[in-house]
């Protein structure tokens, strides 16, 4: 019997049971779906955390106050005393270091902005003047701060839509004066809608100078929440860590108290924990395809019992023990193969569905994903039907023809 009319035989005996056929891929088809959508979902929201560090600026290096020990990747101590950073800190990192386009010390808190008898709680940051190409944001309407502001020590601000919607209405903004934890300060600025980034509304912020930040949070002393800088080039990270990492150790006397992270490191942080957590449910999906293998092995032996009669008139007419096995083992191998392809479609269908439902997240199907899924239903179908089919070969035509 050729291969092509082993295929031919095997399909024939799957129609006439297609109930059973269906229940017995039924496995297979949920776990190689579970496997492609988990594995979807899981690069997609790997691209979606990579999509909103960019979005709050690239090739960013940011510095905080305290030598950090990670022994783990969630877990971070911070190890024994340290200096505060300051706005002195920054400019030296804005004059001496490598590979730099843009700093910025920060002061990061809440404040409550009131204008006339309206009043919004919002998130305020103060900054310097090249926060705005760091972090990427852009001024809808007026401008942002600048060198000469920072000079001056002017009384200004920028304010986000979701404020301005809510203190002005439709009334223009600009050049208001609003009142900031108390303290006066004139609109300049409008920035263009954001939305939500990093789980922060960059639409309801209102952003000052550094020195009017550090008044309202700390009395006037000169300490910085944070520095943030941007390299010039992604080949330029490593240098431009280095070279501030560097200039900070020397201010501080020598003693590195304080951690520089770039933003790639924190992308890879999260990527190691959603590969960690992908691979895993991609493992407990894997086992629905073990369990679909060990059904089609179930039902290709009840098959054998059933055909028993067959098998002996096959081999009494002169059918060879490879060719009564062979096709046993094409059978199970078909059941696997249609229920991968099942699952395929079904997993398809899914990550349509998913980005139609939630069109923010990249889900897009894998190839690398769909081809694994497939191979491993096809290896399953292999291995689950081999027992079987040495099964049905080594049955005596003597016996089988006597066999009710």
């Amino acid at each position: 019997m050729s291969l092509f009319e082993c295929i031919l035989e095997a399909l024939r005996s799957i129609s006439q049971n297609k109930v059973r056929s269906f229940l017995t891929t039924l496995g297979v088809i949920i776990g190689v779906m579970s496997v492609i959508l988990l594995v979807s979902l899981g690069e997609a929201d790997q691209a979606y955390v990579e999509n909103e560090f960019n979005g709050m600026g690239s090739n960013v290096i940011m510095v905080s106050p305290g030598k950090q020990e990670t022994t783990s990747s969630m877990i971070v101590v911070n190890a024994g005393s340290f200096r505060k950073l300051t706005t002195e800190n920054a400019r030296e990192i804005k004059r001496k270091a490598l590979g730099i386009k843009g700093v910025s010390g920060n002061v990061i808190g809440s404040a409550q902005v009131r204008y006339g008898n309206l009043e919004r709680n919002c998130l305020m940051i103060g900054c310097e003047e090249d926060f705005d190409d760091i972090r990427q944001l852009r001024v809808d309407t007026g401008r942002f701060i600048d060198t000469q502001d920072i000079e001056k020590n002017n009384k200004v601000c920028v304010i986000g839509q979701q404020i301005k919607k809510d203190l002005f209405g439709s009334k223009p903004a600009l050049h208001e004066k609003v009142a900031i934890n108390r303290s006066k300060h004139t609109i300049i600025g409008i920035l263009e809608q954001r939305g939500m980034a990093l789980a922060i509304n960059l639409d309801d912020i209102v952003i000052v100078l550094l020195p009017s930040g550090q008044q309202m949070f700390y009395g006037g002393e000169d300490t910085v929440f944070e520095i943030i800088a941007a390299a010039r080039s992604p080949e330029d990270i490593k240098l431009a860590t280095e070279s501030v990492r560097e200039i900070l150790t020397a201010a501080h006397d020598y003693n590195e108290d304080f951690t520089v992270i770039d933003q790639d490191g924190m992308i890879g942080s999260f990527s190691k924990i959603l590969d960690a957590l992908r691979f895993m449910l991609a493992g407990i999906a894997c086992i629905s395809l073990l369990v679909g293998g060990i059904g089609i092995m179930n039902i290709m032996l009840v098959s054998v019992r059933e055909r028993t009669r067959e098998v002996g008139i096959r081999k009494a007419i002169g059918a060879k023990r490879s060719d009564i096995g062979l096709q046993f083992l094409i059978e199970a191998v078909t059941l696997s193969v249609c229920g991968g392809s099942m699952g395929i479609f079904i997993a398809w269908i899914g990550t349509l569905t998913l980005g139609f439902i939630y069109p923010s997240l990249p889900v897009r199907l894998s190839l690398w994903s769909v081809m694994t899924a497939f191979l491993f239903s096809l290896s399953v179908g292999v291995f689950f039907g081999v027992y079987p089919a040495v099964k049905a070969s080594g049955v005596d035509p003597v016996e089988a023809l006597r066999y009710e």
